[in-house]
């Protein structure tokens, strides 16, 4: 293996490791995130009383409760998703359907997580990309048309007069407001990071193309080179196209010995008997006179 073949190897086996790991880990943060989605749809507690509120009580995306005199705590809850009408707000109900919508997203996109099986590594993480960027989009859209609900008359019984389109009065946000936000924050890095994993896979899987397509040209170069009859059939070729008188004088040698062993010289005679030795010639030229 080549230099450059083997440097390459190393690289794509310590990119393929750490890909893993950083693709097991954004994996992990999306089902992380599709649970803060499930949990910021159902729980109401995205608004509540505080102690400056005339009523306890708390408000959701669909649900919420509102308590019932000054001094008790005791709370009648209204409102569910399969009832928009019980819904207090137009706001509440297009932030309800954002969220939600946001929520079959990135459920979808954990279910996409089966295709690693069956298709490429760098479309499957683009289609993850793009779902989660879509998810946090409507999360973003949810959380922006949620206050614009806050003029209602059920929030302004909780909340005081004060209370208004993006002012909330003596009420406070809670928790899943918040967690709502951290939810967006989560779903935008987790689309770069699967943007970047799947572009990365592309440019992998060039190189490793690359490098195949040079390893099979040296690897056929090297069959030429070891090939004993292309070996020969050079040879050959360059005997006959003009080689030099050095580079022909060792098949010289070799013929005028192959002629020595077809003579019809016995052994015995020795190694003057050739006709091709000076000595050997001239008892060839004695020969014939005899016969003679």
């Amino acid at each position: 293996m080549l230099p450059s073949q083997e440097a390459s190897k190393i690289y794509h086996d310590n990119y393929m490791r750490n890909s893993r790991a950083i693709g097991v880990l954004w994996a992990i943060f999306t089902i992380c995130f599709a649970i803060i989605n499930v949990v910021v749809f159902i729980q109401p507690y995205w608004i509540g009383d505080s102690v400056n509120t005339p009523y306890a009580g708390y408000f959701g995306l669909f649900h919420y409760c509102v308590g019932t005199g000054l001094n008790s705590r005791d709370l009648i809850c209204q409102g569910t998703f399969s009832d928009f009408s019980s819904i207090p707000s137009g706001a509440f109900k297009a932030a309800a359907f954002f969220v939600l919508l946001s929520m079959v997203l990135i459920l979808g996109c954990i279910s996409c997580f089966t295709l690693f099986f069956f298709c490429n590594t760098a479309t499957v993480y683009k289609i993850c990309a793009w779902m989660q960027l879509l998810a946090a989009v409507c999360l973003v859209l949810g959380c922006m048309v949620f206050p614009d609900g806050w003029d209602s008359e059920a929030v302004r019984h909780m909340c005081g007069d004060k209370t208004g389109k993006y002012i909330l009065g003596n009420c406070s946000v809670r928790w899943a407001y918040i967690l709502a936000i951290i939810g967006i924050l989560d779903a935008l890095i987790l689309s770069f990071l699967a943007f970047v994993l799947g572009n990365r896979q592309n440019e992998l899987l060039q190189e490793d193309l690359k490098v195949e397509n040079k390893g099979g040209s040296h690897f056929l170069h090297s069959d030429d080179s070891a090939d004993p009859h292309l070996s020969t059939t050079h040879q050959r070729a360059g005997a006959g196209s003009g080689a030099s008188p050095e580079s022909q004088a060792p098949h010289q040698a070799h013929n005028l010995h192959d002629a020595d062993s077809n003579s019809t010289w016995p052994d015995s005679a020795g190694p003057y008997c050739s006709p091709y030795h000076p000595i050997g010639s001239l008892a060839f030229e004695m020969n014939e006179v005899d016969v003679q």
